[in-house]
């Protein structure tokens, strides 16, 4: 796997523009996957642009729980929760470089968005076994990854690692700027 490194955390501005949502728009992206009363998991979540619209497709009785090794995204991304009135439904949590440290998550989470972060990771088969042991039978991760930044045979690599973990290729969603797999756990 090509080693890219962890997105600094001023870049996170950027990401979290609303400007962004003119060719990634988090509730074409999402909602397809996502109903109320859901708890889904979002690793690398920087300052929130998925996450608050998460937040809202779980509604009051789900939970979005968001994982980063950047605690500046972390404190920007609860500034935006509160903000926005949705950080009842946000669990942030700052973890370490080798773990997303998912302790109490064990087969609890119907859906992982793990959106341009698998590269970044020392280990790809970490991530996708840490992913799998926190999700209930027949849950679904969406992986996209950056398309011109993560290339075909590591974006293929990535999905070898997830097969390793007991997640299946259900399908090939499009979504804009990205290369992306629907990975099912059996």
């Amino acid at each position: 796997m090509a080693e890219h490194g962890v997105c600094p955390w001023w870049v996170g501005y950027l990401l979290a523009s609303p400007i962004r949502k003119f060719w990634q728009d988090p509730v074409r992206v999402l909602e397809p996957y996502i109903r109320p009363g859901m708890t889904v998991l979002e690793p690398g979540p920087g300052m929130g642009f998925f996450t608050l619209e998460i937040a809202r497709l779980v509604g009051p009785s789900g939970r979005a729980v968001a994982v980063d090794v950047q605690p500046r995204m972390i404190e920007a991304l609860k500034r935006r929760a509160r903000k926005a009135g949705l950080s009842d439904r946000i669990d942030a949590r700052v973890c370490g470089p080798e773990s997303m440290g998912l302790a109490g998550l064990d087969r609890s989470v119907d859906f992982v968005f793990a959106c341009a972060m698998v590269h970044e990771l020392p280990s790809a088969a970490t991530f996708f076994a840490e992913a799998a042991q926190a999700m209930k039978s027949g849950a679904a991760l969406l992986l996209a990854e950056p398309a011109g930044h993560v290339g075909e045979t590591e974006f293929a690599e990535e999905i070898k690692a997830a097969a390793g973990a007991g997640l299946s290729l259900a399908e090939r969603p499009v979504i804009k700027r990205c290369t992306a797999a629907l990975l099912r756990k059996s």
